[in-house]
């Protein structure tokens, strides 16, 4: 590998430290402990069908405006079949949106339970979090979901909440500092 004079290179894995230098050992834990209960849960697996009915549901909706009919002299109503076709695909994108704010809320609480406090992970995400909002990452929409925290915090949006893949951190934190029974 060729480099300028005087630059160091670094090893591709070091490139991503940046979390290990801003939580500690024991938020790292609660980190760790969150993305388990992903792997766990099978929620890849749930995001995956989620993804595929919702394509399914586009799919009908297309196939509806294009080929459906009226058995009646007027024909189809195009109005209605016009929002037919917009509104069934964004119907089915929030609906996989909701699936995957709840699989956050379980990850966060199977995540808390693995290590038998929430506290850690609370305090992650808030640091986490802040570090988003101060800088916006260059992340696509369609991969706000590998992170987590949403990486789009510091975006401005109407509709936020409602077509994003997160829930609120607020109420996460707020979770998490809440007694084990009580999740």
């Amino acid at each position: 590998m060729h480099s300028r004079p005087g630059a160091t290179t670094r090893p591709p894995w070091s490139r991503s430290r940046g979390i290990t230098e801003l939580l500690s050992e024991d938020e790292l834990r609660g980190v760790i402990a969150h993305e388990l209960a992903h792997i766990k849960n099978r929620d890849i697996l749930i995001g995956s069908v989620a993804a595929a009915i919702a394509t399914a549901i586009s799919y009908a909706a297309h196939i509806a405006f294009f080929f459906g009919g009226s058995d009646d002299d007027d024909g189809a109503n195009p109005i209605a079949a016009l929002a037919t076709l917009m509104l069934a695909p964004m119907a089915a994108g929030l609906i996989q949106m909701a699936i995957s704010r709840s699989r956050e809320f379980e990850a966060d609480r199977a995540g808390a339970s693995f290590i038998n406090s929430g506290e850690p992970l609370a305090r992650a995400l808030e640091k986490l979090h802040l570090g988003a909002q101060k800088i916006p990452m260059n992340v696509e929409p369609a991969q706000a979901s590998k992170f987590i925290v949403n990486p789009l915090t510091g975006r401005k949006a109407r509709f936020a909440k409602l077509f994003s893949t997160h829930p609120p951190m607020e109420e996460r934190i707020a979770r998490l500092r809440a007694p084990l029974a009580a999740r």
